[in-house]
């Protein structure tokens, strides 16, 4: 058997080296508080603020959903680089146990205060990517004139089409975060169930600086935003990807949801 390379020093050196939880139900996830040491927290957080002030950087995220956002592949050069990197890809795929491609895509996300509530969605979606596959040590990411979602683009340009195998929510840049402030994460049994009348059927993850949801895409990692959010709620969100054909022999081509 192949054992794993070690991730590289320059990266370890910026976790804090936490307990990393795995949780069962609603879903199997894993939860993480204090992802990263105080001092690169403090940067991943500035520089959050930095992009936010800047005009016309956030755009809406998509129709009908209250979050506004900037690709991670547009605030590269910092920071939020280490977001876009091998090492953070392999870890996040090392944690979840699920082989990814290499591809990523992401995006910083901001929810103004009492915005209104998410739908439920589990994120096997397909996405499509450059023809070439990243090389070695490197992730690839969206073509400029792929569109991510469709695979539309001009004629001759060729193109992979992977699916989402893996959400990471990262939150930062956040007021303190109390019981009853909204702006969680829900996470649930059923879609049909998103109030969690069922006994854990629903777990709540709420927007602490520095912590992190992590879980893989499946017909049944149903999730939300919950909103009625007293402050702004802010997050880095990204996805790894595999072979569509795989998460199609997996579950079926049918339990992938366009978009």
């Amino acid at each position: 058997m192949a054992t794993e390379a070690p991730l590289p020093r320059w990266f370890t050196d910026l976790l804090a080296h936490r307990r990393w939880i795995r949780r069962a139900r609603p879903f199997p996830h894993v939860y993480v508080r204090d992802v990263f040491v105080a001092a690169f927290y403090r940067r991943l957080a500035e520089e959050f603020e930095r992009v936010h002030r800047e005009q016309g950087r956030f755009t809406p995220v998509a129709d009908g959903y209250s979050a506004t956002g900037v690709s991670l592949a547009a605030v590269r050069n910092g920071p939020m680089e280490v977001f876009l990197s091998r090492a953070w890809h392999d870890l996040i795929e090392r944690v979840t146990g699920v082989r990814a491609s290499g591809d990523v895509e992401g995006s910083l996300h901001h929810h103004e205060p009492d915005s209104p509530r998410g739908w439920p969605h589990h994120d096997l979606t397909p996405a499509w990517f450059p023809a070439a596959p990243p090389e070695s040590g490197e992730v690839g990411l969206p073509g400029g004139t792929i569109d991510l979602r469709t695979g539309e683009r001009p004629a001759g340009t060729d193109a992979r089409e992977l699916v989402r195998a893996v959400a990471v929510l990262f939150y930062l840049n956040n007021e303190e975060w109390r019981p009853g402030d909204g702006g969680e994460t829900a996470l649930f049994a059923h879609a049909g169930d998103p109030d969690g009348a069922a006994p854990g059927s629903t777990v709540s993850v709420p927007p602490l600086n520095n912590s992190m949801v992590v879980f893989e895409c499946t017909p049944r990692s149903w999730h939300t935003f919950v909103g009625a959010n007293a402050a702004a709620r802010n997050c880095v969100v990204m996805w790894l990807h595999r072979p569509k054909d795989e998460a199609a022999r997996r579950w079926g081509g049918d339990r992938i949801a366009d978009w």
